[in-house]
């Protein structure tokens, strides 16, 4: 029998296998597994303690045990997020690296930053949106200010003198506070930091006046006293937060803010690992426990396939645009 016919018959016995869904199933996540040998590392494009870095860090420890191999943060903070992502998009797609995304590195960036270093549209796939959330305006213990009304009437009656803090230029509070203070219609000053964590610092220590940032990070300073909450930009007040008002509710309906947060392999990881890593967090997001969690933070947990992970970014990547043009915001 000749090389030929062997290869011929083989192919014909093995097409009834993989014809079945399982067992095409179980081929598929033999192939991903063989694929992914070795340590994972997920990019993290903030410092640690920061949003991004604990979303990295709940999905280390659901595709740890899943993936039966050592899977690891790498925190890769600054140029709003922009490091990290050009690192990711830098990295080899042998599925050895992930990145967490959100609407700022993917959707706001390119539109703001000249030269981002990576191509949102081309150089990454989409593998799964984790959660949605709100973000939380807060001011220091000692402020005067106990509603949205009264920082306006702060910032009114002293122009150019309020500061508000950000993890840095175009992220998403960044932009939130931009939509507060175009809404609002006062002038303050925005002051970027290297992260979230450095601008809590200072507005705990009453350096600056207020922050729009993750509920993660300040609800829990509220809880303790060190911080005082007065609104969400959500659409709805949050179930964790019950007393605090929407900036609608405050008189501001037009400051609506809702960010997301998800996870991509750079362009051309397979498919097979795609599917194998969306199933695994998709899994994981649909416990008591995971929805308890992130509730715990303000978020929802979402979920899906990475074709409407796409959807999503696609249509927030064309809205933003249409919004940074409108309003001529340009990185710095």
């Amino acid at each position: 029998m000749t090389r030929r016919s062997t290869l011929t018959r083989r192919s014909a016995l093995l097409a009834p296998i993989l014809a079945s869904p399982f067992l095409a199933t179980a081929w598929r996540d033999a192939a991903a597994q063989d694929y992914t040998a070795g340590a994972i590392r997920i990019i993290a494009p903030g410092p640690a303690g920061s949003p991004r870095d604990l979303r990295a860090r709940w999905a280390a420890e659901q595709l740890g045990p899943a993936l039966d191999r050592p899977v690891v943060v790498d925190n890769k903070p600054g140029a709003g997020g922009n490091i990290g992502m050009e690192a990711a998009a830098r990295s080899a797609p042998d599925g050895r690296t992930l990145v967490i995304v959100d609407n700022g590195t993917l959707t706001q960036n390119p539109h703001i930053y000249q030269r981002p270093g990576y191509n949102a549209r081309t150089d990454f796939a989409p593998v799964i949106v984790l959660i949605e959330a709100s973000l939380l305006l807060a001011v220091p213990a000692a402020s005067p200010v106990r509603k949205v009304s009264d920082l306006v009437a702060l910032a009114r009656a002293t122009p150019g003198k309020l500061s508000y803090g950000s993890p840095g230029i175009a992220t998403p509070p960044h932009l939130a506070g931009e939509l507060f203070s175009r809404a609002a219609g006062i002038d303050v000053l925005h002051v970027p930091y290297k992260g979230a964590p450095p601008a809590i610092q200072d507005l705990v220590g009453g350096r600056l006046d207020y922050v729009i940032d993750s509920v993660a990070l300040l609800q829990p300073l509220a809880a303790a006293g060190k911080v005082h909450a007065i609104a969400v930009t959500g659409p709805k007040r949050l179930e964790g937060l019950p007393d605090i008002p929407t900036f609608a509710e405050s008189g501001l309906p037009g400051v609506v803010y809702v960010a997301w947060m998800g996870l991509a392999v750079p362009a051309g990881t397979p498919a097979p690992l795609i599917e194998r890593l969306n199933r695994e967090l998709a899994r994981a997001l649909a416990t008591d426990q995971a929805k308890a969690w992130f509730r715990g933070q303000g978020a929802t947990t979402l979920g899906g396939t990475p074709a409407d992970f796409a959807k999503r970014i696609e249509t927030d990547y064309q809205r933003w645009g249409d919004v940074i043009r409108a309003a001529g915001i340009k990185a710095e």
